[in-house]
């Protein structure tokens, strides 16, 4: 029987991939979480052969717990299921462990596809974004610059682009005021802008 995790803070979503994977897989097992503590707790109860993780949730710092699953529990393979940026997520989150990234607009059909291959020991990388990869290896780009982030920072660019403001971004991610506008200052100082405008701009231009 197989035992599936999915993480997402969106019920309705939870709900829709529950029923595809229990209409698809008889039998099986599927267990949700809707952030990083409650992923946590049930990673120590149980062990799955895919977890789906959504990046962008309450509370969470998701790259941070795709480290804690890879590290801490190396056998459990992870589909980042997620409507954020392929382009510039998949990369960073299959470093760090994840077997593939698929968007939650896919067909079903390619969404089963994606399950299917990481459940038979394989990385999935969707059409696009081997087209994509493809192209920046052949044209000789330099690498994005949001490539220079930490994760931290990352995540952070990612909340000021969403539109938050500092004081939203403290709430979201438990830190003080002043440690996100740190964090803020050397984002800024690496991708060399100004403000959120031109952050917004290099966002566009690298399709982040």
């Amino acid at each position: 029987m197989k035992k599936f995790l999915l993480v997402d803070d969106h019920i309705v979503v939870r709900s829709g991939i529950k029923t595809l994977l229990t209409d698809i897989y008889q039998p099986a097992e599927v267990h949700e979480a809707f952030d990083g503590d409650s992923t946590i707790a049930k990673l120590k109860e149980n062990r799955y052969d895919l977890v789906m993780l959504d990046i962008q949730m309450p509370n969470t710092d998701s790259l941070a717990l795709m480290k804690y699953i890879h590290e801490n529990y190396p056998e459990t393979k992870v589909l980042i299921f997620s409507m954020s940026a392929e382009n510039i997520y998949a990369k960073r989150f299959m470093k760090d462990g994840a077997f593939g990234f698929i968007s939650k607009e896919a067909p079903l059909d390619e969404i089963t596809r994606a399950i299917n291959i990481i459940l038979n020991n394989r990385k999935y990388i969707s059409e696009t974004l081997i087209d994509k990869l493809a192209e920046d290896s052949l044209s000789g780009n330099p690498v994005n610059p949001f490539d220079r982030l930490s994760p931290k920072e990352f995540e952070i660019a990612s909340l000021l682009l969403s539109g938050k403001t500092l004081s939203d971004i403290s709430h979201s991610l438990n830190i003080h005021t002043s440690t996100a506008g740190t964090h803020k200052a050397r984002l800024f100082e690496k991708l060399e802008v100004n403000n959120i405008l031109e952050l917004s701009e290099l966002a566009k231009a690298y399709n982040v």
